[in-house]
């Protein structure tokens, strides 16, 4: 009888072995990825949610470029991925994308990845995208989960045009001064926000914005996923009870199409009320928000009224 041939046992058979995923103990063979870059969306909470050809991917590349490697390590055990992990966040991000065009420029493949969702979306991976495609160097999207998306579907609000936002500023004036800018756009708004100021954004929200339809996404896709839809005025009310642990998304309805222009005297009350409280500029944002007056008119009404304030203070 014939003997069967042994096995080949070259570097490139281990390296072909070492690539593949495991899912429910079904290990599956992944192939080697294209040179490259490749923008791989990853879960947002639950794990469950990663696509085939992202498994497939962040097996087949020679390096995962990532945030936080602790976060990342949790998906490639979870699918027994052993490729490296290398990271990549904006404390390091200069430094780290001449090794990475380094090794896209040896031929090599690299998965860039966000701690949760999609890259490039509120994470530094737009500098690299750019230096990468300026070197001539292919990139590859590979769709999936976006925590904005996510909202947005759920909110039970507009969804045919939406402003993303990203984080507002978390100092109270600039915040307040983002949103009055916020509120003239014809979109729903899509915006995250951290615990421990949702309940102050909310109360600024529903001062600036006043009586629209929202939502507030908290944890999507995890074990204490909740959502709650009120209107803004309503929303702030219940921020006593808030849970406010976790990961926030809020999403606002835009400005209803009927929405009332003020006249001029009620403007000019507007006006008065601000002023007395903040600086013509300030003044200015808030009334533009709240009187569906353009910004010229308003800011020139503003001054006269300062200038009259100031004149009546001078009078014996």
């Amino acid at each position: 009888m014939r003997a069967k041939p042994a096995p080949i046992n070259t570097p490139e058979a281990q390296d072909a072995a070492s690539r593949g995923f495991s899912i429910d103990a079904h290990r599956l063979a992944a192939p080697k990825a294209a040179p490259g870059l490749h923008l791989v969306a990853t879960p947002i909470g639950n794990l469950g949610d990663i696509t085939l050809r992202a498994l497939q991917t962040l097996a087949g590349v020679d390096i995962i470029a990532c945030e936080d490697t602790r976060i990342t390590r949790r998906l490639t055990e979870r699918y027994a991925i052993t490729a490296q992990l290398k990271p990549y966040h904006e404390h390091n991000a200069e430094a780290a994308r001449p090794k990475i065009l380094e090794t896209l420029g040896q031929g090599g493949s690299v998965a860039l990845v966000s701690d949760a969702g999609t890259p490039l979306i509120s994470d530094p991976g737009f500098k690299l995208v750019r230096e990468v495609c300026a070197a001539g160097h292919a990139v590859y999207a590979l769709p999936g989960p976006s925590s904005v998306l996510a909202a947005l579907s759920v909110a039970a609000l507009p969804t045919d045009r939406f402003f993303f936002e990203g984080f507002l500023p978390a100092k109270s004036a600039a915040r307040r001064s983002r949103l009055t800018e916020l509120a003239r756009i014809d979109a729903t708004l899509v915006m995250f926000e951290s615990g421990n100021r949702v309940q102050d954004t909310l109360a600024d929200l529903a001062e600036i914005m006043g009586p629209r339809e929202a939502a507030i996404c908290r944890e999507l896709t995890k074990l204490h996923e909740e959502i709650s839809r009120a209107t803004l005025s309503e929303l702030a009310r219940e921020t006593a009870t808030l849970e406010t642990r976790g990961e926030f998304v809020l999403v606002i309805a835009p400005p209803a199409a009927d929405a009332e222009v003020l006249t001029s005297d009620a403007l000019d009350g507007l006006l008065r009320e601000q002023l007395a409280a903040h600086s013509v500029k300030d003044a200015v944002a808030h009334a533009v928000a709240l009187s569906g007056r353009p910004r010229r008119e308003v800011y020139a009404r503003a001054l006269a009224l300062a200038k009259d304030s100031k004149g009546s203070d001078g009078e014996d």
